[in-house]
């Protein structure tokens, strides 16, 4: 199946669902290439990028659970390079 390199980029608010997203993002667990989170305690927030090699409608469909939770804000960035196979 063909995939696409994207990194998602997701913003935690302090009272955010950070369960349900950990879960969501441990499902995907299989297409993440790496996860960088940094607190930024002077504003409050959370900033995570995951970078992701997956099918786009996987993608799309993980970005669009985490856009739902409360609390968190998300952006996914696709490579415009050609697709790939996945392992």
């Amino acid at each position: 199946m063909e995939t696409r390199v994207a990194v998602i980029s997701i913003i935690v608010e302090k009272n955010a669902d950070t369960e349900e997203l950990n879960r969501l993002l441990s499902e995907a667990r299989d297409y993440i290439i790496g996860r960088m989170g940094i607190p930024y305690r002077t504003k409050g927030i959370n900033i995570i990028c995951v970078a992701i090699d997956a099918p786009q409608d996987v993608t799309s469909a993980l970005t669009g659970k985490i856009g739902r939770l409360p609390g968190i804000t998300t952006k996914a960035a696709y490579s415009k390079a050609g697709g790939g196979e996945s392992a």
